[in-house]
């Protein structure tokens, strides 16, 4: 069984299961899966180098279709396509890239069953967690606070059946681990 995060002399720790780690690795590549930029043919190589989306000077870059990439990567602004637009092909690419270091960092600390992370890493880890939490969120179509009400009631992993009645449970479960962290987090404050 999971315990939660505590703070410790040497960081902020917590200890998983051999499947609750081998889960949580599985999330955090799915997500990597999920961010990863298409690569086109023609992609001009200077573009990548300065770190700006090599296409994003194409005349049909757009924002994401995916719900659940759309919104790890929101409109800057909802109101003004154009200015989010705009946003997007200047930055779009570092966030990707911040977002997918995170969650490779992540994953690479589910090795052990021991999860220790510095003042550094612990918001990145946070990070990645939420990232995942955003996924699977969009997946479930949590919108209002009944949609949370019943994702929240699921609670024995017995009596899943469906993949949605499953997919509640890995939500709650990842909810859980970032909320110790974030209390832990808190605390050392």
């Amino acid at each position: 069984m999971a315990r939660a995060f505590k703070n410790t002399m040497r960081g902020y720790s917590a200890s998983l299961e051999t499947a609750e780690r081998r889960l949580l690795r599985g999330l955090f590549q799915d997500v990597i899966t999920l961010l990863e930029p298409e690569r086109a043919a023609d992609e001009d190589p200077l573009w990548a180098m300065v770190g700006l989306d090599p296409n994003a000077h194409r005349a049909d870059f757009a924002a994401p279709t995916d719900p659940a990439t759309k919104r790890l990567l929101p409109d800057a602004d909802p109101d003004d396509a154009d200015a989010s637009l705009e946003f997007r092909r200047l930055s779009e690419r570092g966030i990707r890239e911040r977002k997918i270091g995170a969650l490779r960092e992540a994953a690479l600390l589910m090795e052990s069953g021991s999860i220790l992370l510095s003042e550094e890493t612990a918001p990145r880890f946070a990070a990645a967690v939420n990232d995942v939490r955003l996924v699977v969120a969009e997946r479930l179509g949590l919108q209002s606070e009944e949609d949370a009400e019943r994702i929240h009631a699921q609670n024995d992993w017995s009596k899943a059946e469906t993949p949605d009645e499953y997919l509640a449970l890995v939500y709650n479960f990842v909810t859980w681990l970032q909320e110790s962290l974030m209390q832990a987090m808190l605390k050392s404050l």
